[in-house]
């Protein structure tokens, strides 16, 4: 089955790509070293291309292929941007050891990208929260929402996506800002995370977020 017969979209030239950023993504995600041995999810390769794939069928070619080519010099210049992601988020779930055994070995963010980053995961994790309150039973297998819910055994959406802005060139953050600013202002309706999990139920086999949301009830 097509990524175009999953998802309900019409045919899309930059499948492709999106494909080959999934896989790249997966090859780093191989290479990454977690405390106590290798994770369950780093052999589950259906859960993590239907996850992954799901963002990026919400962003067009420019974006794309700006993050294509940071993962193409991340490899050049022996960068894990999937390692680095996952210890960034340590800087919330565990950070003595961020502090002793990571923050100095990672590209450090200027104070204004920092706070630009900051408007972003504002905006994206009220949409969140908008998408939580009206489909409660799939809310819930999400991630927790917020930084303050974090633990050392849960990091939260906001925690993610910090830590995954944080991999992205300055080229690739410019693309992803003016993405999520311009949705906002042209329609507060259009909420990214909707849109990301409605692709995820559809490469999941629903048709809707309604129907996937009555299948959760329904457990």
């Amino acid at each position: 089955m097509t990524v175009e017969q999953k998802t309900g979209a019409g045919p899309d030239e930059h499948n492709e790509l999106r494909e080959t950023i999934v896989r790249h993504e997966w090859d780093q995600f191989q290479r990454t070293n977690n405390e106590g041995g290798r994770a369950a999810c780093q052999g589950n390769w259906p859960v993590f291309h239907q996850m992954r794939l799901a963002q990026f069928l919400t962003w067009e070619r420019p974006l794309l292929e700006s993050y294509a080519s940071d993962l193409d010099e991340s490899d050049r210049v022996g960068r894990n941007l999937i390692t680095e992601k996952y210890g960034r988020m340590m800087a919330s779930t565990a950070p003595e050891e961020f502090a002793r055994n990571i923050e100095p070995y990672i590209p450090r963010l200027r104070a204004d990208r920092v706070d630009r980053q900051e408007r972003v995961i504002t905006q994206q994790v009220a949409w969140a929260a908008d998408f939580r309150a009206r489909y409660p039973r799939l809310g819930e297998a999400m991630r927790v929402l917020t930084t303050a819910e974090d633990t050392t055994n849960a990091t939260s959406f906001e925690t993610y996506l910090r830590g995954e802005l944080g991999t992205y060139s300055d080229a690739t953050f410019d693309l992803y800002e003016a993405m999520i600013l311009e949705r906002a202002a042209e329609d507060p309706q259009r909420n990214i995370t909707e849109e990301t999990l409605l692709n995820t139920v559809r490469l999941g086999g629903f048709e809707s977020l309604a129907e996937a949301e009555a299948a959760q009830s329904a457990r």
